[in-house]
């Protein structure tokens, strides 16, 4: 008998409330027997009432994690992955617990990743403009956040020569074979996580794949995408300069 791939679902939160409970409950458990799955839910010290969602979830046998302090979303994201290579998952799925992102694409983005000769696939990312602008009107993403999204998400593909349609997603599923010298541990503890874990990839001849997603929104701070905004195009740069063996950085040698 074939042996199951072993998959950590981790839901990563920060003041999601009642969110996190939907976000659980709409993971297509159904769709996906053909692997052994197991549920991380970790919170980043949230100061509201997140953790009591968090143990009705609690009652259904999966892992849990309250950080003792708030360590910012890179951070979390590493705590999460040294957890499932620890405890030796063959890959991994972030879900944020927000519902911004739906579980429902979880099967699609493993299909992808689980597949025969992938070993050269270090992870698969939800796109919400990988079928063009009507799609992501429909799926509601504010109007600053996509023309910003496609405007940095050009000069990344320029600079790199890559056809990627969305540089700035939160859905990744993590080829873990690929994670276990750790080297994730270097890179940005803030949100730009992603961006270093995207070229970090490159860096390392490993292909992302893509597969289209709507997304929902809620209430967003314009303020920190501003940040983000400028970290992603200045490290953008920095990034290009690795590439062309002008600068040197210790995470990505």
């Amino acid at each position: 008998m074939k042996k199951k791939k072993k998959i950590l679902i981790f839901i990563i939160s920060y003041k999601a409330s009642h969110r996190i409970l939907d976000v659980y409950n709409q993971i297509p458990f159904k769709k996906l027997k053909k692997f052994e799955i197991s549920v991380l839910v970790s919170d980043d010290c949230s100061n509201d009432d997140t953790a009591d969602y968090i143990k009705k979830i609690n009652k259904r046998k999966i892992f849990v994690n309250i950080n003792r302090y708030n360590m910012g979303y890179g951070s979390h994201i590493k705590k999460c992955l040294d957890f499932a290579l620890k405890k030796k998952f063959d890959y991994a799925v972030m879900i944020h617990g927000d519902g911004q992102y739906h579980p429902k694409y979880v099967p699609e983005l493993l299909s992808i990743i689980c597949k025969k000769n992938s070993k050269s696939i270090g992870a698969v990312t939800g796109s919400r403009l990988l079928k063009g602008l009507k799609s992501v009107k429909k799926g509601g993403m504010p109007f600053y956040k996509m023309i910003g999204n496609i405007f940095l998400t050009k000069i990344f593909n320029i600079l790199f020569n890559s056809n990627f349609t969305d540089a700035h997603t939160g859905l990744w599923t993590y080829n873990l074979d690929f994670l276990k010298d750790r080297k994730y541990n270097l890179l940005a503890d803030n949100f730009n996580f992603d961006q270093d874990f995207r070229y970090l990839c490159m860096n390392n001849k490993m292909k992302i794949k893509e597969i289209f997603i709507r997304t929902k929104y809620g209430d967003e701070r314009s303020q920190l995408h501003i940040i983000y905004a400028i970290r992603f195009f200045f490290n953008s740069l920095i990034f290009f300069l690795i590439d062309k063996k002008i600068l040197k950085l210790k995470k990505f040698n």
